[in-house]
């Protein structure tokens, strides 16, 4: 399963961006996670084939939402309200089990300034 994301950039906390993660094919679960610099790479947010199943780091809970159209093989992240501490370099990941994540995108550069 090849993995494409897309959607990062610089912007102003409090403001919002949209991520893309296009796959090759369909797969169970589709998720973000992301790594600060200096920092280990965390979950963010996971959703299921169905996109009745989602879940997220409490840090972006009520801010963050995932969806995925299947028609398409892609997953979205809408990111709101983005704060400095959001800054990261995101990765989408999808898997054929729930929750488990074996393939992995290249990342997109996500910066907020204050």
């Amino acid at each position: 399963v090849q993995l494409q994301a897309s959607g990062g950039g610089l912007v102003q906390a409090g403001g919002s961006l949209r991520l893309t993660c296009a796959a090759s094919e369909r797969t169970f679960s589709m998720g973000w996670f992301r790594q600060a610099p200096g920092k280990e790479r965390e979950f963010v947010a996971g959703i299921d084939w169905s996109g009745g199943s989602t879940n997220y780091v409490d840090s972006v809970k009520g801010r963050f939402t995932i969806s995925r159209d299947n028609a398409k093989n892609t997953v979205y992240l809408q990111m709101n309200s983005l704060k400095p501490e959001d800054t990261a370099v995101y990765y989408c990941a999808a898997g054929v089990l729930r929750a488990v994540y074996s393939y992995w995108g290249q990342g997109t550069q996500v910066t907020v300034s204050s």
